[in-house]
């Protein structure tokens, strides 16, 4: 028979979720902005992209799964641009669409920013919690996720 764990444990264990997420994404986006200087909302714009068909994706969806404000999205996206990583092109189909797409040179950095994302994950995440934890914690992750979030409009 088990009990329900007491007010102060699962606080703290909901606490030292946040503090591992925390520690482990300020290091991870530390090293981002080192090696590629990318901000994080950059970096997050950039792998969206990468992992899209034909690397590009409608400004407004983009936006709302960076969870940016319009106002905070287009900044970030005017900075890229300004830096040569992605290009706004119009949709040929509906005016009002305009995508986000990377640019060749943009591409490079975005690719090479997962990759290095992808080892600092396996020297941070994957090598200290191992393989059945990790894949465990991200399942986790995913359920609390799909429960809690917002729902679909």
């Amino acid at each position: 028979m088990t009990t329900e764990p007491a007010d102060d444990e699962i606080v703290t264990w909901w606490g030292l979720v946040i503090e591992g997420y925390l520690a482990t994404q300020e290091r991870l986006m530390g090293e981002i902005a080192e090696r590629f200087d990318l901000p994080p909302a950059s970096f997050d714009i950039l792998v969206r992209l990468v992992r899209s068909p034909d690397n590009r994706l409608p400004m407004t969806r983009l936006a709302k799964e960076a969870a940016l404000s319009s106002g905070g999205f287009t900044k970030v996206a005017d900075r890229l641009v300004a830096a040569g990583l992605i290009e706004r092109v119009p949709s040929a189909e509906d005016r009002r669409v305009t995508y986000a797409r990377l640019t060749d040179h943009g591409l490079d950095v975005a690719s090479n920013a997962r990759k290095a994302c992808a080892d600092i994950l396996r020297e941070r995440v994957l090598t200290p919690l191992g393989h059945h934890s990790s894949e465990a914690l991200a399942e986790a992750m995913r359920t609390l996720r799909s429960v809690n979030g917002t729902k679909a409009e």
